[in-house]
């Protein structure tokens, strides 16, 4: 469950010092406009999830050399006094260089949430707006429901995926595609 952690004010430093208190990597810290987020350990389906989100866009990038695929947790800081760590993100090739010297993560391609039962609000309403600013696709994928939803920069609402999930970075050929029905059927071992 993401809540706020006290009615307060947090800078990217101390949410950076709380993180580096927390070496086991639990609870997550998030900050947003301010807002400390505490995140609990996510559940197995979760991180069937995120695991096989991962091996679909790992076997999709390695060989267009477009960049690459990172799990939290890892620092991601999009905005000034904003530390995100989105489930599943691509990096671009440049960035991926870049962060083998120096963290925190600063450009994304894609930035995907895997809802649990209380983080929707925050992945929806409280951290989209960063990512909508500064990622191209933002995807959140809602295990109950068995979609996607797609924000784009310039978005209002959501495109809701319930087929298909097509990401077609620039510079390659082909886009990625992911069957959403067997991709959920997989993750509820059907």
């Amino acid at each position: 469950m993401a809540m706020p952690a006290v009615n307060r004010r947090w800078t990217a430093k101390e949410v950076r010092e709380l993180i580096a208190e927390s070496p086991l990597a639990t609870p997550r810290y998030e900050l947003v406009d301010g807002e400390l987020l505490v995140t609990p350990s996510p559940n197995w389906l979760h991180q069937r999830a995120v695991r096989i989100l991962v091996r679909e866009l790992d076997r999709y990038l390695s060989p267009t050399g477009t960049g690459e695929v990172g799990t939290s947790p890892f620092d991601v800081e999009l905005e000034e006094n904003s530390v995100l760590q989105p489930d599943v993100f691509v990096v671009p090739k440049h960035e991926s260089r870049r962060l083998l010297s120096a963290m925190p993560a600063h450009e994304l391609l894609v930035a995907a949430e895997v809802l649990s039962p209380s983080s929707g609000r925050h992945d929806r309403v409280t951290k989209r707006p960063t990512y909508q600013r500064h990622v191209p696709d933002y995807w959140i994928l809602d295990l109950d429901a068995r979609l996607v939803e797609r924000w784009r920069p310039s978005d209002d609402r959501p495109e809701i995926l319930t087929k298909t999930l097509d990401w077609h970075p620039i510079g390659v050929s082909e886009p990625f595609r992911l069957a959403l029905p067997e991709f959920f059927a997989e993750v509820f071992d059907e």
